[in-house]
């Protein structure tokens, strides 16, 4: 009974230091031409499922979108609140969370397939680009054409090499956590 009140301590915790981490990594950004910056965001989110588990990396991921409504500054730029959601840029903060799950599942339903993982990531983000751009589309009037030439096109490499560098640690320090016997699907 210890070990496993020990390993759901343990779980609790490494969701809320996954949830810091977004929170601290997420405001530094590079401005890109438009609204939309680059960050690193989306590659803790890209681990995320390696290290919690697709369950606990999206409740991680939405204790963030939480931290940054609230009014912490954790979106791009030091932003926060409700008006940055409700913003131009706030479906692509939405849309991590569906990101999360879908790439999680596809890293729980083939552990070892790092191509497959990659394939998954591909879809989450299509999936995150999809939520961001139309809610940028509604909050500006812009074409769809202007939105993904500000808000998916330059960030497509930048997000590719993310996924590529998250397939090769992710297994990695998934497999840690799970020899460690602390991994919550291990």
């Amino acid at each position: 009974m210890e070990t496993k009140t020990k390993s759901s301590v343990y779980q609790l915790a490494m969701t809320a230091v996954v949830a810091a981490v977004i929170a601290v990594v997420a405001p530094f950004s590079i401005p890109a031409w438009g609204e939309v910056s680059f960050t690193l965001c989306t590659f803790v989110l890209y681990l995320s499922p390696y290290i919690l588990g697709w369950k606990k990396a999206a409740i991680a991921t939405l204790v963030y979108i939480m931290l940054g409504m609230v009014g912490m500054p954790v979106f791009s730029n030091f932003k926060s609140g409700l008006g940055v959601l409700a913003g131009p840029t706030g479906g692509y903060i939405l849309g991590y969370i569906p990101m999360v799950i879908i790439g999680g599942l596809i890293i729980k339903a083939f552990p070892k397939n790092r191509a497959i993982h990659l394939g998954g990531m591909i879809l989450a983000t299509a999936v995150l680009y999809a939520f961001g751009t139309a809610l940028f589309c509604a909050q500006t009037g812009s074409a769809l054409e202007r939105a993904l030439v500000v808000c998916v096109f330059p960030f497509i490499p930048f997000d590719l090499g993310k996924m590529v560098i998250a397939t090769g640690l992710g297994p990695v320090l998934r497999e840690r956590l799970v020899k460690a016997n602390i991994h919550p699907e291990g």
